[in-house]
């Protein structure tokens, strides 16, 4: 039995003590949108080389560890969740050539390792990212195997940047092919043959900061191996063809190159290239922005397409490469009243559908007949349902707030699953539950939320609840367990998400619901799942917290200062802070079908200034107990934003309540993260939590 709250109170001077927040400088800077004039006295934090920068990252840091290390029961959370955490995680297996790959974690590796196994041996290490790095923060960060599995190229990432190299060795004997290439970022790789590959990038920012410098142009490449870098040939992009995001893949047969262009994260131009034609051109599919398409497979020269063209919701068509522009498609898989994500595997065409933010999966031939609805173990996330054509299995995984993440084998032939690998991880799943409700937002918007919570639990306002939304760029927010979660569910708390508008639960008009000038549609959905759990007494206003990443973090701090009262301890995580100058750094300027920009027009900016969280704190208010959560290396996000958010919010807060940012080296947006960090970081989070409500830790 771990000391109450007030037990803790006797021996700690936390709650009574002031803290003395680093001194922030303030300059005076200031910009004027359409005559209004914006001070900005933090500017000088967005240089993130500079000394006085770092000098301030050093002092916030001390502040927030002090703070965390008074707290008694940090240690005790740590310690179960390392316990929670130490259990072996294995990825869906994928053949490469005569190999069977999968990644394994025994359990507190700081990075899963890549195994390799033939039919009837022993798996062998192919790759342990745990040694690319003395501290383990380089982590592997994509791999791509020629079509033989033959050659192989994998890309590290070094301390969570988007930036990566990509190293090409021979896949039998791991030796090195040439040099390793540089500066590559937001890349797939795929090969040709076995003569080399495409891949993207960016010209590398000269000037300024290589983290937060604006990349614009993104350049298709092609690498032949045994070259150098610096002669591989750009392919599309560039000057001729500027486009700020490009892909590209090959259909399985390797009959054709398909690339996927956009300028924002929302529409793509979509081109292929018959690769079997000496120096054929490179012809366009679709030549606007306004939907998004992708090639999913091709039979000779039949492709099939997915498409949200006059289909917010998606569906399927083929098309002759011959000429394959959207006047020639027929519909294959229509569009319905569920959200579809196609893949391809045996030779089957799977539709995954979200239905109300949960999985259904059918199974058709390539004639569009429906063959198979997959029996799913119950309501969750169903994912996976790829494989190469010839393959008669597959491997999916299925999950939800309390079903933890099992994968399965399934047959493509009887439609027939089985568990593959269960985790051994230390829960009971039949002592809680997860439910679906439907509550309504300012606007009489009905919005489901998931709520999940112990069997048992007294609905008396006192329960400790964390309300997790992101809202943003057509992301599906569906049921997925973490086992940090645990930790709160096993003190009786409640963990509810709901699927804010602006999200993709039901297609691209839920996602246009939430996007510019309907952007507070989505902050007025979380507020009402808020005053759900509290009529509703899952909890109070003295029990609420609210977390979220990202635009989730642009989330938690736009509603934090639209709502202060509203809730007792607020997350946001790696949060778009500035909403007036978001586009100005990294690729943040392919935000803005979502956002806008504040040079678009008087009204933008005027929408933007009003819910920009760095803008719309008030000095005076009695904001929430905040922990900001950033990294040195996070060059997709910023971490300006959330250094802004934090200055901005320790000069204003008008209680008592702390205000604290904890910023971690040598980590980025998230992806690659280190076991050993992940647990540091959720252990703070809860242990503030907690001790910010009052509460015991038992």
């Amino acid at each position: 039995m771990f000391p109450t709250f007030a037990q803790a109170q006797k021996n700690n001077t936390l709650q009574k003590m002031t803290i003395t927040y680093p001194e922030t400088k303030k300059e005076n800077i200031k910009d004027t949108y359409f005559g209004t004039v914006v001070e900005d006295p933090y500017r000088w934090l967005e240089d993130d080389r500079a000394e006085d920068t770092k000098a301030w990252v050093k002092a916030e840091n001390a502040v927030t560890q002090k703070y965390l290390a008074q707290i008694p029961y940090r240690k005790n959370i740590k310690e179960r969740l390392t316990k929670l955490m130490n259990y072996e995680k294995y990825s869906q297996p994928f053949k490469e050539g005569d190999y069977t790959y999968f990644y394994k974690n025994t359990g507190l590796q700081n990075q899963s390792v890549l195994y390799r196994q033939k039919e009837g041996g022993e798996p062998e290490v192919f790759l342990d990212p745990n040694s690319f790095s003395k501290d383990a923060t380089t982590s592997l960060a994509d791999i791509s195997f020629s079509k033989d599995g033959s050659l192989v190229a994998y890309q590290l990432s070094a301390g969570g940047s988007d930036w990566t190299s990509v190293v090409v060795m021979h896949a039998a004997d791991k030796s090195i092919i040439g040099d390793t290439l540089t500066d590559v970022k937001f890349s797939g790789i795929a090969w040709q043959g076995n003569t080399g590959f495409y891949y993207s990038s960016y010209d590398k920012p000269k000037e300024g900061s290589q983290l937060s410098g604006l990349t614009e142009q993104h350049k298709l490449y092609f690498h032949t191996l045994g070259t150098s870098q610096k002669d591989d040939q750009l392919v599309f992009g560039g000057a001729k063809t500027p486009r700020r995001y490009i892909g590209a893949g090959l259909t399985e047969d390797e009959h054709y190159l398909i690339i996927s262009a956009a300028n924002s994260t929302s529409g793509n131009e979509l081109y292929i290239k018959d690769l079997s034609v000496a120096n054929a051109a490179i012809i366009p599919v679709v030549d606007n922005f306004e939907q998004n398409h992708s090639i999913i497979d091709n039979i000779g020269s039949k492709l099939y397409i997915y498409t949200n063209l006059n289909a917010p919701n998606g569906r399927i068509v083929t098309v002759d490469a011959a000429d394959p522009k959207p006047a020639n498609w027929k519909d294959l898989i229509k569009e319905t009243d569920n959200v579809l994500s196609p893949s391809t595997g045996g030779g089957k065409l799977f539709a995954n559908y979200i239905k109300d933010a949960v999985s259904m999966v059918l199974q058709y031939d390539m004639d569009g007949k429906m063959e198979h609805e997959i029996k799913l173990p119950g309501i969750g996330t169903a994912v996976g349902f790829g494989s190469k054509k010839k393959e008669p299995e597959l491997f999916y995984t299925f999950t939800s707030y309390v079903y933890p993440t099992t994968i399965f084998k399934y047959s493509v032939t009887t439609g027939k699953s089985e568990v593959y690998k269960k985790p051994g991880i230390d829960f009971d799943p039949s002592k809680y539950e997860s439910k679906q409700i439907f509550y309504t937002s300012k606007d009489g918007t009905k919005v489901p939320m998931i709520i999940t919570y112990k069997k048992g639990i007294s609905l008396n306002g006192k329960n400790p609840t964390v309300l997790y939304g992101y809202g943003g760029f057509n992301i599906s927010l569906t049921p997925a367990f973490s086992t940090s979660i645990v930790v709160l569910l096993e003190q009786g708390g409640v963990y509810a998400v709901p699927n804010l508008r602006g999200g993709g639960e039901y297609g691209e008009k839920w996602h246009l619901a939430g996007t510019k000038l309907q952007k507070q549609n989505v902050f007025d959905d979380f507020i009402a799942a808020a005053e759900y759990l509290i009529s509703n007494k899952y909890t109070s206003k003295d029990y609420l917290a609210i977390m979220g990443g990202s635009n989730g973090g642009l989330l938690v701090g736009a509603t934090m200062a639209q709502r202060p009262e509203l809730f007792k301890v607020a997350f946001p995580a790696v949060g778009v802070m500035d909403m007036l100058r978001y586009h100005k750094f990294t690729a943040g300027a392919g935000w803005s079908y979502d956002y806008g920009t504040s040079e678009d027009s008087k009204e933008m900016f005027e929408y933007l200034h009003k819910y920009s969280p760095v803008h719309a704190l008030k000095a005076g208010v009695k904001y929430p107990a905040t922990l900001v959560t950033t990294a040195d290396h996070d060059d997709r996000v910023v971490p300006a934003h959330s250094f802004k958010f934090a200055a901005t919010l320790q000069a204003m807060q008008g209680g008592d309540a702390p205000v604290l940012i904890s910023i971690q080296t040598n980590a980025g947006h998230g992806a690659g993260k280190p076991t050993d960090k992940a647990i540091e970081e959720i252990a703070d989070k809860w242990a503030f939590l907690f001790y910010n409500m009052g509460l015991g830790y038992k």
